[in-house]
């Protein structure tokens, strides 16, 4: 019940300070503290007030950004996960997230490396499709006798 309530409070908070006129909210209050400067003498308790207030906002939303982060980078690699279990991918790499971050970037550059092979393989048999379905010297020959022997 907490849990759900905090995770919608969460969702809610981190969409709504997401949106420009939030921004231009946040703004137009710094506006309004500055323009307020020589009404208050520029005194410390002026100054106390936009740096206590800005702290607060910080230090709150960074834990409900965070839990927002979390939540969905998990979901996005359940997806992923299973994905790569219900299709043609290797299984291995499912829960590799909690690999350490050398590992992950070791499996990350045999990844690339086999991409890059695999693109060579493609690039190679194209070529050779290529030059096969192209006409050779006698082909084109044999073509070029029938076309004067049809045409004549």
């Amino acid at each position: 019940m907490i849990e759900r309530l905090f995770t919608r409070i969460a969702n809610w908070v981190a969409h709504v300070a997401g949106m420009p006129p939030t921004f231009a909210a946040c703004v137009l209050i710094v506006v309004v503290w500055a323009l307020s400067g020589p009404f208050f003498g520029f005194s410390d308790t002026w100054q106390l007030v936009i740096n206590t207030g800005t702290t607060i906002v910080t230090f709150l939303m960074v834990f409900l950004i965070q839990n927002t982060q979390n939540r969905d980078g998990a979901a996005i690699q359940a997806k992923l996960d299973e994905l790569i279990r219900a299709g043609k991918a290797h299984n291995t790499f499912i829960g590799i997230e909690h690999l350490t971050e050398s590992e992950v970037e070791e499996i990350r550059d045999k990844c690339e490396r086999a991409a890059k092979r695999h693109d060579r393989k493609i690039a190679e048999l194209a070529a050779k499709k290529a030059v096969a379905s192209k006409p050779g010297p006698k082909k084109q020959a044999a073509a070029s006798a029938g076309r004067q022997t049809s045409g004549s």
